[in-house]
């Protein structure tokens, strides 16, 4: 049975093509012309699917969103966010913002999104709005995104590379206890933003930086260079180093605030998560590497 919505070879745009014009055509353009016709019309398809009003259509269960709000998967395809579809993004906050779910707490996500059409943006904000049911959550952009503001939803105008912006959103919010970077993906803001902020997080919050794909990108201020010492990803490569500072040989390094205070750095395909607490759990250096220490047996 034909699937509902795609065409077979005797439709075009819903009329019926005889099957003598069809061999016709496939005999002119030949059998590689034909597949790359039908693969362009599949492409069509799918395009013209996705513009109807059927899909448009939110995919909540019946019983309305609240059916689905405790799978952040689910909720992202509901409010149309990139968290899932553009990317995969949403199984790892899942997995790592599960512990929060009816907790009391401020999540920040830099970034709010409907740059292309006037009136747009907020989708992911409503997401963990709903995936929160006690949280605030407050947005921050560089456009007045104030048509977002809701009860428990709050926008702020900031710049992600001015640390005084930042430092002032962060004043108005006041505690914070997850951070969401998901906004201009260009090196030097990600880096700015994650210098100020990440010391104002709470002990075991949670500090996500989203489409790194772009630090290794020159148009988007990152670097071919896997080892260029400026993207956001040197920045990011360098927390895992510094989770192990403990076990450095270096005579006289002086850990920084990241080494004393990352916990744990979670590496994903275009999303890095990170989890703020004391790292202090000692070593065992000297007693291993006992000529080097000159330690006895």
């Amino acid at each position: 049975m034909q699937r509902p919505g795609i065409l077979s070879d005797r439709h075009v745009s819903g009329l019926s093509v005889p099957p003598a014009v069809k061999q016709r055509v496939r005999a002119v353009v030949g059998e590689r012309g034909w597949q790359t016709l039908r693969r362009t019309r599949r492409k069509v398809e799918r395009r013209l699917a996705a513009r109807s009003p059927q899909a448009s259509k939110p995919i909540a269960k019946p019983g309305g969103v609240e059916a689905i709000s405790d799978d952040l998967c689910k909720l992202a395809r509901h409010y149309k966010t990139d968290k899932w579809g553009g990317h995969r993004y949403a199984q790892h906050y899942q997995r790592h913002l599960q512990h929060l779910k009816n907790e009391r707490f401020n999540l920040l996500e830099i970034g709010i999104g409907g740059y292309s059409r006037a009136g747009q943006g907020g989708a992911s904000l409503r997401m963990w709005k709903q995936f929160f049911p006690k949280a605030e959550i407050y947005g921050m952009d560089i456009q007045d995104k104030s048509f977002v503001d809701e009860d428990r939803i709050t926008t702020f105008v900031g710049d992600q590379s001015d640390p005084d912006s930042l430092r002032a959103i962060a004043e108005k919010i006041g505690q914070l206890d997850v951070i969401i970077d998901d906004g201009s993906h260009r090196s030097p803001h990600v880096r700015t933003s994650f210098e100020t902020l990440f010391p104002l997080l709470v002990d075991g919050g949670i500090y996500a930086v989203e489409d790194i794909q772009s630090s290794y990108w020159p148009e988007w201020m990152g670097s071919e260079d896997l080892n260029a010492p400026n993207t956001s990803m040197a920045l990011l490569k360098g927390l895992a180093d510094g989770l192990n500072y403990e076990e450095f040989v270096t005579e006289g390094y002086e850990p920084t605030y990241t080494d004393l205070n990352v916990v744990a750095v979670h590496f994903y395909h275009n999303l890095v998560i990170i989890e703020k607490g004391k790292n202090a759990e000692g070593t065992n250096k000297r007693r291993i590497l006992k000529k080097r220490y000159g330690t006895a047996s």
